[in-house]
């Protein structure tokens, strides 16, 4: 990062610089804080020449309406823009979008695709109600377990 001279932050007080480099000074001021120290230091000796305000309430009064104004003029082209209805094309309104929802619920809805899909459901789910109850792993390894106990118990039997 580039700092800059206290000579030259003497220059930036005394308002020696052009518009540009004034700029580049004033925008390295909100990064750096020693530049800032250096700039403080300079406006703390040259204070005496800076001009002395003679009413300061009435000063600072006349920058906040200034604020106050510029802010009014930012904000009313927004105004502005909102007070002014531009026209969509019929397309991109609202009520075109529900138009061809609802065209397409009916058109679907008479052709028969809801219910073939409500047939086509409950095909899928019948075959699942009628076949055998599959066996989850756990249950076929348990069932083969007592099946292996109950063939070593019946050997067990007959050697008696």
């Amino acid at each position: 990062m580039k700092h800059y001279s206290y000579d030259e932050w003497l220059r930036y007080v005394k308002d020696d610089f052009s518009n540009k480099n004034r700029e580049e000074l004033e925008s390295h001021l909100y990064t750096c804080d020693q530049c800032l120290e250096q700039y403080l230091q300079a406006i703390t000796e040259h204070e005496s020449s800076l001009p002395v305000l003679s009413n300061e309430t009435s000063f600072t009064d006349l920058v906040m309406a200034e604020v106050s104004k510029q802010k009014e003029d930012v904000e009313k082209p927004a105004a502005v823009k909102q007070s002014v209805k531009t026209k969509k094309p019929f397309y991109q309104q609202a009520s075109f979008h529900y138009l061809i929802a609802a065209a397409a619920t009916l058109l679907l809805t008479f052709s028969g695709v809801f219910q073939s899909l409500a047939t086509y459901a409950s095909a899928v789910e019948a075959p699942q109600n009628s076949k055998e109850k599959k066996l989850t792993v756990t249950e076929g390894v348990i069932d083969k377990t007592f099946a292996w106990m109950d063939s070593l118990e019946k050997k067990e039997a007959n050697k008696k």
